[in-house]
C-alpha cells in the first residue's frame, strides 16, 4: 500500500503521538474543551482524517484513516494510511478496541464486549488488509509486532479524548490479534477478551488436530463425512469439469494452486475442518449427503461447507496478508487424511505457500508463537479466552501457567467457531460477565447477576460471520 514528502509526514506524525504519549489521559482530555464536537476532537488528533460519518441511532459512526508508519522501527521510510472506525456513545464510558485481523467492517455493528459494558468501540483494518496496505509493498513489515505497535500508536492517540478503561477483543484472527497486542504493550488494556483464536505454538506438530477429528461429534457423523469427502474425490473428473466451466463463466482463475484440479483437491481435504468450524452440529450432521446423492447435490453441499469460489485466486486474494502471515509466523494446522489414502494427486499442497504468489518470499519464523505462549502462561493479566468444543481452530488454545492472574479459558459446550459468552454455560456466562464489566469499570450492580448492559439493537448486534481461511499443510 513522493519520498521527501512522506518522511515529512511521518515525522509530524510521530511528534503528535509522542506529545499523546507523554501526557496523562487525565491531563490531556482536560486540556480538551468538553463543548467541541466529537468529530473535530478526533480530526485534531495528527494524522486523523474523516472518510465519512454514517447516521446511527444513539451514537456518531465515524469510518477514517489514521497515518502509520510502514516500519515503526524506522518510520522515516515511509508512512501509509490505516482504516479505522469509531462508534461514540460517550467520552464517559469505557472503550472496546475490536480487531477482526482483517478488514475493517465500515457498516455500523457492536462486538460481544461492546454490548455487555455498553461503551465505544474502535475498529481497526489489520495492516496490509486492503485499502490499508503500502504501495510499493514491503511484505517483511508484515508481521505480529508492526500490527501491535498500529494498535499501541492508535490508543495512544484517542486515549486522550476516551479517558475510560479500555478492553481490547476480536474473534478468531482478532482474537489473536488482541492477544499479541497485550504481549507487546501489556499496559495499554484494561483486559482482553479473545474469541476462538488459535495458538500454534510448535507448526511442526499438530497431533491435536488429528485427536480432535478422530474424536468430534458422533461416530456416525464423522463416519459420514469421511465417506463424502472420498466420494468427492472419487468424482474429481466431473467435478473439476464442472469447476472449471464455472470459473470460465465467472472469469475466475487458477494461477496460484496452478490449475481447476489441483485447487479442488485442497477444497475437498478442507471440508471436514470447514464443517466443523462453520457448520451447526446439531443440525448439519442429518444434511452430510450419502455416497448416493446427485452430482448437483454434492457440488451444493460442498459450496455450502467450502464455498468453491474461496478456492480461486480472485477468493483468495483478499486474504493473501493472512496467508503470508501463516507461512510466517502465525503457523497452520496440518492432519492426516486416511479416508482418502489412494486418491490424492497432490499431497502437501494444502499450505500457505499454494496460496502466496511465489513472487513473494516466505521464511518461517519459529520463535514468534512460542514467545507469545510463554507471555500468556507466566504473564497474563486480566485476559479471557473463550473457545469451543466443536470448534477444530480450538484444538491448538491458549492456555494459561501459574504466573497468570485474573485470567480464565472458557469453553462452549458444542460450540463451533462463533463461540461467544452468552453461549457459554450459565455459571460460566456469569463469571465471563461479570469479570469483563470489572475490567471496564462499570461492575454490575449489588444483587444483581450480570448482564449486558447495552440495549440490544438489531441492527448493531448483528453478529459477522467471517470465514477464516482454512490452511492445511
Amino acid at each position: 500500500m513522493r519520498k521527501a514528502t512522506r518522511w515529512l509526514l511521518s515525522l509530524a506524525v510521530l511528534i503528535g503521538t509522542a506529545t499523546a504519549g507523554s501526557a496523562t489521559a487525565g491531563a490531556a482530555t482536560a486540556a480538551e474543551p468538553k463543548t467541541k464536537d466529537i468529530k473535530d476532537r478526533i480530526l485534531a488528533i495528527p494524522g486523523m482524517s474523516l472518510v465519512e460519518e454514517k447516521p446511527v441511532d444513539g451514537y456518531r459512526y465515524f469510518v477514517l484513516n489514521y497515518t502509520q508508519p510502514i516500519d515503526h522501527e524506522h518510520p522515516s521510510k515511509g508512512t501509509f494510511q490505516q482504516r479505522l472506525t469509531v462508534l461514540h456513545k460517550s467520552v464517559d464510558r469505557p472503550t472496546v478496541f475490536f480487531t477482526s485481523g482483517y478488514n475493517v467492517n465500515t457498516t455500523p455493528s457492536r462486538s460481544e464486549p461492546t454490548k455487555i459494558i455498553d461503551g465505544n468501540q474502535v475498529s481497526l483494518e489489520y495492516r496490509y488488509f486492503t485499502p490499508s496496505r503500502p504501495t510499493p509493498t514491503d511484505w517483511k513489515k508484515l508481521d505480529i509486532r508492526q500490527a501491535a505497535t498500529d494498535q499501541h500508536r492508535i490508543f495512544q492517540a484517542l486515549h486522550r479524548i476516551y479517558g475510560k478503561n479500555w478492553i481490547a477483543t476480536g474473534g478468531s484472527k482478532g482474537g489473536m490479534t488482541a492477544t499479541y497486542y497485550r504481549r507487546f504493550f501489556p499496559h495499554d488494556m484494561n483486559g482482553t477478551v479473545a474469541y476462538v483464536a488459535p495458538n500454534d505454538v510448535n507448526n511442526d506438530e499438530d497431533s491435536a488436530y488429528d485427536r480432535f477429528f478422530q474424536h468430534v461429534g458422533t461416530a456416525q457423523c464423522r463416519a459420514d463425512l469421511a465417506a463424502i469427502e472420498r466420494e468427492a474425490l472419487l468424482r474429481r473428473g466431473e467435478m473439476v469439469k464442472r469447476f472449471q466451466d464455472w470459473a470460465d463463466k465467472e472469469k475466475q482463475t487458477f494461477t496460484n494452486t496452478g490449475s481447476a484440479d489441483r485447487a479442488y483437491e485442497v477444497m475437498v481435504t478442507d471440508l471436514v475442518f470447514g464443517f466443523w468450524q462453520y457448520q451447526p452440529a446439531e443440525t448439519a450432521c442429518a444434511e452430510v449427503p450419502k455416497p448416493t446423492v446427485s452430482t448437483d447435490e454434492l457440488w451444493k453441499w460442498m459450496d455450502k461447507v467450502g464455498g468453491f469460489d474461496s478456492y480461486t485466486d480472485q477468493g483468495m486474494e483478499p486474504y493473501l496478508p493472512y496467508y503470508y502471515q501463516a507461512g510466517t509466523q502465525l503457523g497452520e494446522p496440518g492432519y492426516g487424511y486416511p479416508n482418502l489414502a489412494g486418491l490424492l494427486k497432490y499431497p502437501g499442497i494444502n499450505n500457505s505457500r499454494t496460496f502466496v504468489p511465489k513472487d513473494i518470499p516466505m521464511r518461517f519464523d519459529k520463535r514468534a508463537m512460542p514467545d507469545v505462549d510463554h507471555w500468556v502462561r507466566h504473564h497474563a493479566r486480566r485476559m479471557m479466552f473463550v473457545n469451543g468444543q466443536f470448534d477444530p481452530w480450538s484444538s491448538e488454545h491458549f492456555e494459561l501457567g501459574k504466573g497468570a492472574r485474573d485470567s480464565y479459558v472458557f469453553t462452549v459446550p458444542g460450540g463451533n467457531h462463533g463461540s461467544n459468552i452468552a453461549k457459554l454455560k450459565d455459571a460460566d456466562r456469569t463469571k465471563a460477565t461479570a469479570e469483563l464489566l470489572a475490567w471496564a469499570g462499570v461492575p454490575a450492580p449489588a444483587g444483581t447477576t450480570p448482564a449486558p448492559l447495552a440495549h440490544p439493537d438489531k441492527k448493531l448486534d448483528k453478529q459477522e460471520n467471517r470465514r477464516m481461511p482454512m490452511l492445511r499443510p
